[in-house]
């Protein structure tokens, strides 16, 4: 069987890379991340012209789209509203994951995400800014009207296994910028009349995070596939890709910040920014520590 990429989805990766450097590049990126709103209102209708939204998209397609967004640091919702929300419930209209003091920028109000399984009128509810590791990936604490308190908002086992494969997708694509980061400044950089990636200490951990990233991307691509197919291990590939993608993330950005150094540390350069979403990843549902666990468990039981 072939699990290689279609021409199209080559295709769609390709155009995706290319908008995202037009339109987003990393300084640009800082300047959202740093604002009020932490992400581009103006986005979403892009992203509809694109075809982002497009309700034929299979699951591998927006594993490409989530993959290429962690490479961009897409400022906007789009990961978090295909993959924690259930499909459709994002419109070409607005996102379903993005909140600010309870109304859109336009003040209409906006539909919300409930962990994963249920929509209401934001307006109706209680929404109080809460900081998060990432200022592109911010959250919010939500008092549900009392007439639903008593409901359950628990998300569904498909919705969990659908966001965890699509984040380990753009898991993929943190660690992949970073790598490509790195390589380009031990290029360039020198010391002592040598430019440092002819090092040992520097070319070796260059190599390792290359590794944990081609294990990764398998295991991520292994988990979009058997979500979309229902195959029945589906939910160890998803432990699996969950767990080698966020620690190759982080692995990556903190390689990428020691090779470069000083710099490497200082707030005006975009490492950290890649850092926190991979540390946001990396954090979400569960560490890697429990998704090795869950395998071991589906492999010799209790």
């Amino acid at each position: 069987m072939d699990f290689a990429f279609s021409e199209e989805q080559q295709m769609l990766r390709a155009s995706a890379r290319d908008w995202l450097a037009d339109r987003y590049p990393l300084d640009r990126v800082a300047a959202i991340s740093d604002g009020d709103l932490g992400y581009d209102p103006d986005a979403w209708a892009e992203l509809t012209k694109l075809g982002w939204l497009d309700e034929s998209l299979e699951l591998t397609d927006l594993a490409v789209l989530c993959e290429e967004a962690g490479y961009g640091l897409l400022p906007a919702p789009f990961v978090t509203t295909v993959a924690l929300a259930a499909p459709a419930v994002g419109s070409a209209e607005r996102p379903a994951s993005v909140v600010h003091d309870g109304l859109a920028p336009d003040g209409a109000a906006v539909e919300l995400l409930v962990a994963g399984a249920r929509v209401v009128e934001a307006s109706a509810c209680t929404i109080t800014a809460v900081d998060s590791v990432d200022r592109l990936r911010r959250y919010a604490r939500v008092e549900l009207p009392e007439a639903d308190a008593g409901e359950s908002v628990t998300s569904t086992p498909d919705a969990q296994l659908r966001a965890g494969a699509l984040l380990a997708c753009e898991a993929v694509g943190v660690t992949q910028r970073a790598l490509d980061l790195t390589v380009a400044y031990v290029k360039q950089r020198e010391q002592f009349g040598r430019v440092i990636g002819s090092y040992q200490a520097i070319a070796h951990r260059v190599s390792d995070v290359y590794v944990q990233l081609e294990l990764a991307r398998s295991l991520a691509y292994w988990a979009a596939w058997s979500v979309e197919a229902g195959d029945p291990q589906a939910e160890v590939a998803v432990a699996a890709a969950r767990s080698a993608a966020g620690e190759a993330a982080l692995f990556g950005c903190e390689a990428a910040i020691q090779s470069h150094g000083g710099i490497g540390f200082t707030w005006e350069h975009p490492l950290h920014r890649f850092y926190k979403r991979a540390q946001w990843i990396s954090s979400w549902s569960g560490s890697a520590t429990s998704q090795r666990a869950q395998i071991a468990t589906a492999l010799f039981g209790d």
